[in-house]
Order: C-alpha cells, then structure tokens, then sequence
C-alpha cells in the first residue's frame, strides 16, 4: 500500500494539475476570507492610508476585470509554451526526459500562479457592487454598494507577483532546455543518488549469492517504479525465512517473472505481501532508479553522436558526468543492505547486488559503439577513464577500466582510419602509460 501512495506521490508530482489545483483552491478560500472581512468592517485601517486612496465600485470592477482576464490568458500562453518545450526537449534529448521537464517546479509554479491570481480576481468580482444596483443579490446581502478594499489590495500584489512570475517563467524555459543544463540536473541528481544509496567507502569484495529457493512471482506487468523498502525488511523478519530479491526498480516484470526468492518456503501470505512492496508503472521513473539516471545520460550521448545529429560535444558533456558517475561509484561499497543486520548477525533481506563491472558496461559501455566513431568523443572518453582509474584502490575494479579502454580501442580500429585512428590510438598508449598496472 505504502509503495503504490509513493507512487501516487510521484505521479503527482510529474503532473501539471496538482498546483495550479491547489493554488486555485487556496485562493478561492483567501478570497472569500478577505471579502467577509472587508463586510464585517475589520479593513477600516486600510481608509486611513493616505497613499493607497479608496477604490470605487466601477474603478475596483475594471481593475478586477483586467486581472482576470490577463492572468487567464497569460496562463494560457505560459501552459502552451510549457508544452512546447517538454516536446521540443525530449524530441531532441530522448522520451525518456520527459519526466524530467515533467517534474519542473518552477513550470508548475508559474501555471499555478497565473490560475491561483485568475480565480483570486473572479471570486473577489462577484462581491463588488454598484451604488445603484437593484438585484436580487444585493437585496439579499443588504449592500447597495460595496468595494472590498482589503480584497483589492490583496489582488493588486498578486498582480505584481504574476508579473514577477512571468518574467522568472519567460528567463527559466530557455535556460531550462539548454543541454549542459539538463546533463548537469541529471548529473547532479544521478551523484546525489549514488552518495544516498552507497553511502560506505570501498571494503572487501562479497561474492553475490546465488539466487536459488522459492521464488515469488509478480502479480502484475510493468516497470517496477517504487519498492517500500521498510515495509519489505519487515515482511522478510516476520516470515522467519531470508528474502533475496532477483529484480531492481525500473526492472520490467510480468507474471512469469520471479522478483524475489524465499531461502525456504513459508506460508503464501508472505509472498502476497512481498508483492504488495511493489508499485508497477508503465515506465520507468528516477524516483528509485538509479540506472535509470545513467541511462538518460547515455541516451544522450547516443543521440548526439547518430549521423543524423552529429554533435560530438554534447556528447563529450555527457562522458564527463557518466564519468563522475562511474568515479564516485568506484570508490564506495556496492554490497548494500537493507536495515540492520539480526542479532545473529543474518540479513534477511538481500537487495539485488550489481558489481562495478555491471555500473561501467552500463555506462561507458552502452555508449562505446558510438563513441567508437568519433575521436574527440573516443578521447575525452579515455580520460574520463583515466580519471576513473586515479580514484580507485582495488585491482578487480582497476582492471574493469582498464578493459573497457582496451574494449574502446578495439571499437575504434573498426570505425576509424588514417589520422582519425592515429590520434586516438596516441591517446590510448598514454592513458595505458598513466594507469599502467594498477594498484596492488
């Protein structure tokens, strides 16, 4: 239940209704509270400001009327602008940015700020009126004429905000789509990832366990968005029995797929209640999926260096951040656990363990074949290894860069001749000259 909540919460976080919804209504309310303290009489010290002078019913009607109608049309403007610029991005950048840009709080706020202002001024209309009107709402309020003062003001600043806003909105799209923005928000995001989810320095290497026992079948088909980690470790005590999982978020299952393995074979229930650890989706999201981060990354990188596009220095901003990411990697422990181990010292819950070898080739290796073809692209990318290699201590993990440059070279004599292969291949035998042999 908690798992399926989150992604609720997330899903409501990568929409365009949540805010502005909620902006509207809270303005509805502050408009009404304004209004019956404007007809209790509790806004008189607003008369006695000598530079704010008392607005009448026609001027305060006008002013309402413009507010109103600017802000529903600037909303409009601002919300088709948004739309062309998600689709413009994850055209050019990949589909799967499209949460990314979907996510934006700053588009959010602004389209939430617009429509907050628009319902704020129509609400607030409604209780003006004119010293000679004669209906049946007037009859009924017993106000021949009435100018909600306190209202008013309130209206003008959320015009001067809404100015602001636009302005903001109108500075932030651009510099939003701009791909060294984009790549350093993943980046940034995907190293945040990283420090959270290893948060422990290199130590010894722990063979991964054979996944073996009663396996646990999905009950459902899609990608694997959020996993209520507590809720599983629970599970996993309460049953008595070790739980080690086969899948990661964003892993696509479907009910021929085991996502976890009972070390022996308890009662149904808990597996039903495994399963119930699970929220499935219909894509993949950056909310747990920390490969999911590395992959847009690539996705990039690949796109820039298709023929079509052939923009080798996107793609070159794309290695260094896939090699900061490798690089942080390198030097913290992948084997993560889940809670604390028992008073036995036993893990009942075993996450789905990756090596560094499974993080590189899911880098740097993806990308290599394109990369392969370019040789500023094949370069920066020998350094970024190179880089790599300086920050790790362990000889396993050492030999891993090492054979992903030797991988890189043996792309690049396929792809590239003449000078093209001759720059790169000098740069190859000076990266094999820095790293040498690695630490011992």
């Amino acid at each position: 239940m908690i798992a399926r909540l989150r992604k609720l919460w997330s899903d409501i976080n990568a929409s365009y209704w949540f805010f502005p919804g909620l902006f509207a209504f809270a303005t509805l309310l502050l408009a009404i509270l304004t209004v019956e303290l404007d007809r209790r009489g509790l806004t008189g010290w607003i008369d006695q400001l000598n530079w704010l002078p008392p607005a009448r019913p026609e001027g305060a009607s006008n002013m309402l009327t413009v507010i109103a109608g600017s802000m529903i049309g600037v909303a409009s403007t601002v919300f088709s602008i948004t739309i062309a610029a998600v689709a413009y991005a994850s055209g050019n950048y990949g589909p799967r940015l499209l949460t990314n840009f979907m996510e934006d709080r700053g588009n959010q706020l602004s389209l939430a700020t617009f429509i907050g202002t628009f319902v704020y001024a129509i609400t607030v209309l409604l209780s003006v009126r004119m010293p000679d009107e004669a209906g049946m709402l007037a009859a009924q309020d017993g106000y021949k004429g009435f100018v909600p003062q306190l209202s008013l003001l309130v209206a003008y600043l959320f015009m001067a905000m809404s100015v602001t806003v636009l302005v903001y909105f109108l500075n932030h799209v651009p510099s939003s789509i701009r791909i060294n923005a984009v790549l350093e928000g993943i980046g940034r995001r995907l190293l945040s990832a990283i420090r959270k989810n290893f948060d422990e320095p290199m130590k010894a290497r722990v063979e991964g366990k054979v996944r073996e026992g009663t396996p646990i079948f999905a009950n459902g088909t899609g990608y694997i968005q959020v996993i209520n980690w507590k809720e599983l470790l629970e599970v996993a005590r309460d049953s008595g029995a070790e739980l080690q999982l086969a899948v990661r978020t964003g892993d696509f299952v479907h009910p021929s797929v085991a996502i976890g393995y009972w070390s022996e074979r308890p009662d149904e229930k808990w597996s039903d209640e495994v399963r119930d650890c699970f929220a499935l989706g219909d894509a993949r999201t950056p909310t747990q999926d920390l490969h999911f981060m590395m992959d847009e990354l690539v996705e990039i990188g690949l796109r820039a260096l298709s023929p079509g596009i052939n923009d080798p220095f996107t793609a070159i901003s794309a290695l260094h951040w896939i090699g900061a990411a490798t690089a942080e990697l390198g030097k913290r422990d992948l084997n993560w656990s889940v809670g604390k181990p028992d008073e036995d010292g036993r893990h009942p819950l075993l996450p789905m363990a990756d090596d560094f070898r499974h993080y590189v080739r899911r880098g740097f290796g993806t990308i290599r074949s394109a990369v392969a073809t370019s040789p500023p692209a094949a370069t920066v990318m020998l350094d970024a290894l190179e880089s790599t290699a300086a920050t790790i201590t362990d000889p396993v993990r050492h030999k891993v860069v090492r054979d992903e440059a030797h991988q890189l070279m043996r792309q690049a004599k396929t792809c590239l001749t003449g000078p093209d292969l001759e720059q790169v291949e000098a740069h190859y035998a000076l990266f094999c000259k820095r790293v040498a042999d690695g630490p011992e």
